[in-house]
């Protein structure tokens, strides 16, 4: 399983709960794309994951700068996953940073809505933020693998299912 979160904003722990904190704890590979906002939230998350696959957003601390990348390629699931926090360019300026880094799917945070966008080269999926939504729903995503590729899925953190969406395998 591969489970995705972003903008945890946090001065002091991961605000993980319900399921979004048993997919952080069982998933086989995190991603999280920016804004734990403090070392204690990023250190958390740390933690509660066998294999965490973080970058920075433009809200974390000069000390999560320096341990993080800006952006970042992961391979799970026989998926290439482009992470970034965020894009200037909208969704066109994520699809080109996919296309770029020859990406399946592009993970980017910022706006705390959960997203899944399909465009012509890459899936665009934003988990929006399971701690501070916002105005918008909290979410996280997870991911399973299936016969046709990955089978997705944005939920809150108490397990409603927001949008299931696939990732073919090419």
């Amino acid at each position: 399983m591969i489970a995705i979160f972003s903008d945890t904003h946090s001065s002091d722990g991961h605000e993980l709960e319900g399921e979004a904190l048993n997919a952080a704890r069982e998933a086989d590979t995190v991603v999280h794309a920016g804004d734990f906002t403090s070392e204690a939230a990023l250190e958390a998350f740390q933690k509660e994951c066998a294999t965490l696959f973080p970058v920075h957003g433009n809200a974390d601390s000069a000390a999560i700068r320096e341990r993080l990348p800006t952006a970042r390629v992961v391979e799970a699931g026989g998926v290439r996953f482009a992470v970034t926090h965020r894009r200037d360019g909208g969704e066109m300026g994520l699809a080109m940073f996919g296309r770029s880094r020859d990406a399946d799917v592009v993970v980017s945070g910022h706006t705390h809505r959960p997203t899944v966008i399909e465009t012509e080269d890459c899936l665009l999926l934003n988990p929006g933020s399971h701690a501070q939504p916002r105005g918008h729903r909290p979410g996280f995503a997870v991911l399973e693998e299936s016969e046709v590729g990955l089978e997705g899925e944005i939920r809150e953190p108490d397990g409603t299912l927001v949008e299931s969406f696939e990732i073919p395998q090419k």
